[in-house]
């Protein structure tokens, strides 16, 4: 059978009346705009991306070479395709408005352009991910507040991690799919159709180092899985951790396994590290479309009312029944301290 390319699938989703047109060419140039990343990320030290930008993003953080060129590709592959009304991105304060020259469309982009970047240097999995959603009626010009919408709200959503191969996980409401590219044609190929993350999990990431910041629920949690046969779960677990939701999202859906990126004191201005619509909002739809979960730890994390445009979140992602689990020990706790 002939290898579906990502075109035709888009094109056949288009006829079954599961995207619009517009939502159709807004992905493929996504895609190719994640080919020229994919690209530049290939040829490492050779094409002189690799170290510090020498500027910060945003929050303070330090911007790698790859960060400042990856948000320039997808900008400039974007903002003039005729789909978009606005792009917001990871590495910039506000909205990024469509020039008037260019015609518009009725979708928002978000993107965080390369994700993991602290990984680069070291020749680790980075990645990109992405978040379509609906303009509202009316706006012509879309704000920041414009972008703040729900996670139930978005249209799509999807990452590209690039790795030993380059694949595109998409989702638009209906699975979650896996796009491998083919390197010899140059286009993306479909690989794996209606992705399920199992239900059950003896594997979990989080970075352990925090472990004195946490929450007592999270210190509970954590102990109990680390006590493995001996402790209340009955179980051996295993810890992974890469320092790339890329990565790590991309092994629970292969796999399964738990994300966790909890609630801590290390920084009382931020309750999360992760971003809620460029990081937590698109991978919680493309896990739950996978039969997965996600939660802030209490509530579902695509029902949390955005109130910026770089919110930070705490993540509980991956496997539902362990979700559900870490979620049980947060409601334990709430109940005994208001008691």
């Amino acid at each position: 059978m002939k290898p579906t390319a990502l075109s035709r699938y888009l094109i056949e989703a288009q006829h079954q009346g599961h995207i619009n047109a517009d939502l159709r060419l807004l992905l493929e140039v996504v895609a190719r705009a994640c080919k020229t990343i994919s690209t530049a990320v290939g040829k490492g030290a050779l094409g002189g991306v690799l170290g510090d930008a020498g500027t910060g993003n945003v929050q303070g953080e330090a911007q790698k070479k790859l960060d400042v060129l990856s948000n320039e590709i997808l900008l400039e592959a974007n903002e003039w395709g005729g789909h978009l009304a606005g792009l917001a991105s990871e590495e910039m304060e506000h909205a990024h408005a469509i020039p008037n020259s260019y015609p518009r469309g009725n979708y928002l982009l978000l993107f965080d352009p390369l994700d993991g970047s602290s990984n680069i240097d070291v020749n680790v999995s980075v990645g990109t991910i992405f978040s379509v959603l609906r303009c509202p009626d009316g706006v012509t010009e879309p704000r920041d507040e414009h972008f703040l919408q729900a996670g139930t709200e978005q249209v799509c959503a999807g990452y590209t991690v690039y790795g030993p191969s380059t694949i595109l996980v998409l989702t638009y409401g209906r699975g979650t799919h896996m796009f491998t590219l083919d390197r010899e044609q140059g286009s993306f190929v479909l690989t794996r159709t209606d992705v399920r993350i199992p239900e059950e999990t003896r594997e979990f990431a989080i970075n352990l180092s925090n472990q004195r910041f946490w929450q007592p629920p999270m210190q509970a949690y954590i102990a109990d899985l680390l006590a493995g046969k001996t402790g209340p779960r009955g179980k051996d677990f295993n810890l992974r951790w890469i320092a790339s939701m890329v990565s790590e999202v991309h092994r629970i859906l292969t796999r399964g396994g738990i994300f966790i990126y909890p609630t801590d004191n290390k920084d009382p201005a931020k309750i999360g590290r992760l971003r809620l619509m460029y990081e937590a909002n698109p991978m919680a739809f493309i896990v739950e479309q996978a039969g997965g979960a996600c939660s802030t730890g209490r509530a579902r994390m695509m029902e949390v009312t955005p109130t910026s445009l770089h919110q930070r979140i705490p993540v509980f992602l991956g496997s539902r029944h362990e979700v559900d689990e870490a979620e049980r020990y947060h409601r334990d706790y709430d109940r005994s301290v208001t008691a």
